[in-house]
């Protein structure tokens, strides 16, 4: 354990990569009804 160890998160910020310890952020996307809202104003 610790930044060698591939399979923990401080390994994966070390070896820069992603897993099931570290997954990416995921991006928000808008809802159905916050689009219709921001189409129906303009």
């Amino acid at each position: 354990m610790g930044k060698g160890d591939k399979s923990s998160k401080r390994g994966k910020i070390a070896n820069k990569s992603y897993g099931v310890r570290r997954p990416r952020k995921i991006k928000k996307r808008p809802s159905l009804e916050e689009k219709i809202n921001i189409k129906g104003k303009t």
